[in-house]
C-alpha cells in the first residue's frame, strides 16, 4: 500500500465467506460463534458481496501512517459530538514500529483542528520524542499504563461527555437493557476510587486493573474510557458506551416515575455480545464516521 493510497482511499474489501450464510446464521437458530458480521455472502443472483476489514500493510511505515490517520479522524468525530471540554480527554494509539510508544493529541489543540502532523509521539515514559507541544498528564499515566498492561490494546479513548459523566456519579455497572447495552456485557468495569486529576502512574494501574481484560471502564465522578484492537474499534466503543450511559439515564428515570424495566437475561445478553461486541464488529462499525469526517473536511484532518 502506497502512502497516497493509504491517504486517499477507504479501507479495501474481501469476500465473506463462500457459503450463503457466514458461519452458518440463518438469522433464525443459534450458532456456537455467531458472526460479528451479520449478512448474506451473495445476491439473489449468485454474485459473491464485499464487505470492508482492517487493511493489510506492506510495511509497517504505511500502518503507522493509517493508525495516525483514523486517530485524527476520531478527535474529529469527538469534536462533532461534544466530547471535548477544554484541554480534556485524549485518544492513544500504539505505533506499530515502535511498540512501547504511542500516538497523543497536544494538550491544547481542540478535537476539531487536529490533522495527522499534529499528533504527538511518546515514550513509555512520558517523554516526547517527536512532535512540538506537550501532552496532558492525565493521559500519560492513565494510558501508558493500560498499553502496559494490555499488549492487545492498540487504542484507548478518554473523554469527558455529558452523558458518560452523569451516569459515573453512581459508581454502578450498566444494566443489560438493550442491544447496544450487550456489547458491553461482562466487558465493562468500574474504577470507584475517584482522586482528582489523574497524575500518578499508580493510580493509572488502578484503573487499568478495573478495566481487567474488558473493552471499557466507567471511571467514577469523571468519565468513561474504552480500548480495543484499533483506533477505530475503540473510539466506536466510546461512541456507544456514551449512548448506552444516556439510554440507562433515560430509562431509569421513567423507572423511578412507575415502569418497569425488563432486563435481557444472562443468557441472551452473552450471546449477543458475541454478535454486536466483537473486534471485528467495533472496527467496521467505526468506518461511516470516517467516511463522513473525510467528505465534510475534504480529508482536511489527513495533512
Amino acid at each position: 500500500m502506497s502512502t497516497t493510497e493509504t491517504i486517499t482511499k477507504t479501507a479495501p474489501v474481501i469476500g465473506v465467506a463462500e457459503q450463503t450464510h457466514t458461519n452458518g446464521f440463518n438469522g433464525k437458530d443459534k450458532v456456537e460463534n455467531p458472526p460479528q458480521v451479520q449478512v448474506n455472502g451473495r445476491t439473489k443472483s449468485g454474485k459473491k458481496l464485499n464487505i470492508r476489514t482492517y487493511p493489510k500493510f506492506d510495511n509497517l511505515e504505511d500502518e503507522r501512517l493509517y493508525r495516525k490517520q483514523h486517530l485524527a479522524a476520531a478527535f474529529r468525530v469527538f469534536a462533532d459530538r461534544g466530547f471535548d471540554e477544554g484541554v480534556a480527554g485524549h485518544i492513544s494509539v500504539r505505533d506499530p514500529i515502535l511498540t512501547d510508544h504511542f500516538w497523543l493529541n497536544p494538550l491544547s489543540m481542540h478535537f476539531s483542528l487536529i490533522k495527522v502532523s499534529d499528533l504527538i509521539l511518546c515514550d513509555e515514559d512520558g517523554t516526547v520524542v517527536e512532535g512540538d507541544e506537550p501532552v496532558n498528564a492525565a493521559a500519560f499515566a492513565i494510558h501508558s499504563q493500560i498499553h502496559r498492561a494490555r499488549p492487545d490494546v492498540h487504542a484507548a479513548c478518554h473523554a469527558h461527555s455529558v452523558h458518560g459523566k452523569a451516569f459515573s456519579v453512581f459508581g454502578r455497572e450498566l444494566e443489560m437493557i438493550t442491544q447496544d447495552a450487550c456489547r458491553f456485557y461482562r466487558s465493562h468495569g468500574v474504577y470507584r476510587d475517584f482522586r482528582g486529576v489523574v497524575l500518578d502512574s499508580e493510580e493509572g494501574r488502578r484503573i487499568s486493573k478495573a478495566l481487567g481484560n474488558g473493552k471499557a471502564v466507567i471511571l467514577q465522578n469523571h468519565g468513561l474510557l474504552t480500548v480495543g484492537g484499533s483506533v477505530d474499534e475503540a473510539a466506536f466503543w466510546f461512541l456507544s458506551l456514551e449512548r448506552t450511559c444516556q439510554a440507562q439515564l433515560l430509562a431509569d428515570m421513567a423507572s423511578a416515575a412507575g415502569y418497569k424495566k425488563i432486563l435481557i437475561d444472562d443468557d441472551e445478553a452473552e450471546y449477543t455480545s458475541l454478535q454486536v461486541g466483537g473486534p471485528e464488529k467495533g472496527w467496521l462499525a467505526f468506518q461511516p464516521y470516517y467516511d463522513e469526517q473525510l467528505a465534510k473536511t475534504k480529508g482536511d484532518f489527513l495533512k
